[in-house]
């Protein structure tokens, strides 16, 4: 057999994280609210084709019908892929900003930073008031989650261990 040796007392422990605030959970919530808008707003584009079809041929009167569909369907396709990228994005820092990591709250506040550059370029461009209202309810989601995520209670759970 083997002699026992004594030890320091307690076992060594790793610190743990503490539990989620309630101002980390409601701002991944607010972040799965902007998933859900945007993925509305790809139907919504989805479904207004036929204005967009309109709206090219108001901009462009001089273009032939295979220049309007091309135009039609180049515009749905950036907004379809670009939608999906938002909504991936969307549940990536969802999870992330759940799971505490503090490289994600703030990949999450540079995101809402280009998302508040959009919006305001959004005023300055042609657009559908529907898709303004949305886009509009996709950034306020983004300024909910962002400042519940700088919170006092927020940051001691993002905080290495």
């Amino acid at each position: 057999m083997y002699p026992t040796y004594p030890t320091s007392g307690a076992p060594n422990q790793m610190p743990t994280r503490p539990p989620r605030p309630q101002s980390v959970s409601t701002a991944v919530t607010l972040m799965y609210v902007g998933a859900g808008l945007s993925v509305l707003g790809i139907i919504l584009t989805i479904i207004a084709i036929g204005s967009l079809k309109s709206a090219i041929i108001k901009a462009g009167p001089n273009l032939t019908a295979t220049q309007v569909h091309s135009a039609e369907v180049f515009a749905v396709a950036i907004a379809v892929v670009g939608g999906l990228i938002g909504v991936g994005l969307w549940l990536w820092m969802a999870w992330a900003n759940g799971a505490g990591k503090n490289w994600a709250r703030i990949l999450s506040t540079v995101f809402f930073g280009i998302s508040t550059l959009e919006l305001l370029l959004s005023f300055v461009r042609p657009h559908a008031l529907l898709g303004l209202v949305l886009e509009l309810l996709v950034w306020l989601a983004g300024l909910g989650a962002v400042v519940l995520l700088w919170r006092k209670e927020s940051t001691a759970y993002f905080q290495p261990r």
